[in-house]
């Protein structure tokens, strides 16, 4: 496997230095010609659209509970003004007028905000494990997720350099319409497999980061069942548990040559498959499938039991569920 802290891609590597101390831009690096801010990790402009006072709490790795209006990265000032005030305003825009607009975003716009918001909590969560630990040498944490985080950071600088995705795209995501137009704001992540989802108004989102677009293959079915309706809650949290799963059955860990031409970093996906023969997905079993659904349908109180009641046809709100062929 690369060496990240060696890879030289022309791009900025925060895992080189670790530098998650807030001293330097999380995004370039950069610390001349403008100072570094404080942004906050939830934009105010969400909280607002959401109805949300700051004050709400969640919790971290280290099971330390923090505020959302406490949640910041360093920025860049002039990167902050010229590129990420812009890509706010743009999802501000579209959030506001709901699913019609969001739909349309482009990819590139969704991808680059909600890995800006995912990679936010990767960055406090190492700030918290560097203060800990004091140095990155105590840090334990694989090589290939160090990979994966970084990876994930070059492609977001895209933002204010330029950068070519050569005949891929790195992600999987999908805009739905809910049924329920006054759907209160909520998202879930899992950072380990860079998953995101989230709902309001009368739209839900739903994002793998780093997959080359191989989970919304896996789950295309169901996507063409679903195109041009709206969804109810139980069924968005229904097709949100099943790209969490399948993200977690996902075996692969996508690998990358990153070329500089003229002032250009071209980025090429390597073959998935590799001299690997078995498939690109561990084999999809009901039993845990419904674990998972469970946590998701905790609102409604279905349990493991009543979801797979029919071990070989786990329960849905889907009138043709098109799961994955279990093993």
């Amino acid at each position: 496997m690369a060496n990240i802290a060696a890879m030289n891609t022309g791009l900025y590597n925060p895992f080189k230095n670790f530098d998650f101390l807030y001293k330097t831009c999380f995004l370039s690096g950069k610390t001349f010609n403008s100072p570094v801010i404080q942004v906050p990790l939830l934009p105010k402009w969400l909280l607002e659209q959401a109805g949300l006072s700051g004050e709400e709490q969640i919790q971290f790795l280290d099971e330390s509970i923090r505020s959302y209006n406490t949640l910041v990265i360093p920025v860049n000032a002039e990167i902050n003004e010229q590129f990420l005030n812009p890509l706010e305003d743009k999802i501000e825009a579209a959030f506001a007028k709901g699913y019609d607009a969001v739909s349309t975003l482009p990819e590139l716009d969704l991808f680059n905000w909600i890995g800006k918001f995912l990679y936010g909590f990767v960055y406090i969560e190492m700030h918290s494990a560097l203060r800990k630990e004091m140095t990155a040498d105590g840090l334990n944490m694989s090589q290939s997720l160090m990979m994966k985080f970084a990876n994930l950071n070059f492609m977001m600088q895209n933002l204010y350099t330029s950068l070519e995705f050569e005949d891929f795209t790195p992600w999987s995501i999908i805009v739905v319409k809910l049924e329920n137009t006054k759907t209160p704001f909520s998202f879930r992540d899992e950072i380990n497999t860079l998953t995101f989802s989230l709902k309001m108004k009368d739209f839900g989102i739903i994002a793998c980061l780093q997959d080359n677009g191989t989970n919304k293959r896996y789950h295309q079915d169901i996507i063409n069942e679903i195109k041009g309706k709206a969804l109810t809650a139980e069924q968005f949290e229904e097709l949100s548990a099943r790209f969490y799963y399948s993200a977690y059955l996902f075996n692969r860990l996508p690998e990358y040559t990153f070329m500089p031409v003229e002032g250009t970093t071209y980025i090429e996906a390597m073959p998935l498959r590799g001299n690997m023969t078995k498939p690109l997905f561990d084999v999809w079993q009901h039993k845990i499938y419904a674990q998972v659904l469970e946590n998701f349908w905790k609102p409604w109180g279905y349990v493991v039991f009543e979801i797979i009641k029919n071990p070989d046809e786990p329960m849905s709100f889907f009138e043709k569920p098109y799961l994955p062929t279990a093993g």
